[in-house]
């Protein structure tokens, strides 16, 4: 009878290798939005400097600044959430596409593999278990045969010559 096959510790290497990397790719992912979050607000902050300067040149009021400062926030927020979206949008249409080759790749190295023991003549797993089977049917038969027989030359011999 066949055993489950068991993950090999390779497998396993491989699996946690890719796990990394996936983490990797995402704490990059997040430096650089972060990265970009400081700047923007490094840049309005200094757009803020720059205006209370201005202002401060052409006596302006400070109730019109901050009037000035909430809409000019407000539009860095609306630019952020839609930075945001748009790299969502982009990361997902990655990972879709990264899938698919996985898939993609996983299925031609099958086929390469399963070319290579046909030119090899090297059974698969499923040859192999299919003709396991059929041995297994075929001694079941001939068993049977075998004890059909005795049981046939047991009755010929009579009832006395069985027991005896």
């Amino acid at each position: 009878m066949p055993t489950k096959k068991k993950t090999s510790s390779r497998a396993r290497g491989r699996a946690h290798v890719k796990a990394d990397r996936a983490q990797a790719a995402r704490k990059r992912i997040r430096e650089t939005w972060n990265a970009t979050v400081r700047v923007l607000t490094s840049a309005e902050a200094g757009a803020e400097r720059r205006l209370r300067q201005l202002l401060a040149r052409k006596r302006i009021k400070p109730a019109d600044l901050r009037t000035a400062l909430a809409a000019f926030r407000a539009r860095v927020q609306k630019e952020q959430r839609k930075a945001a979206r748009e790299i969502e949008s982009r990361l997902s249409a990655l990972q879709e596409r990264l899938q698919r080759e996985r898939k993609d790749l996983g299925q031609v190295v099958d086929e390469t593999v399963r070319g290579t023991l046909v030119a090899l003549n090297i059974p698969s797993r499923r040859e192999v278990s299919e003709l396991t089977r059929k041995v297994d049917e075929l001694s079941r038969k001939i068993d049977s045969y075998r004890r059909s027989s005795s049981n046939r030359s047991a009755r010929r011999r009579g009832p006395a010559a069985a027991s005896a």
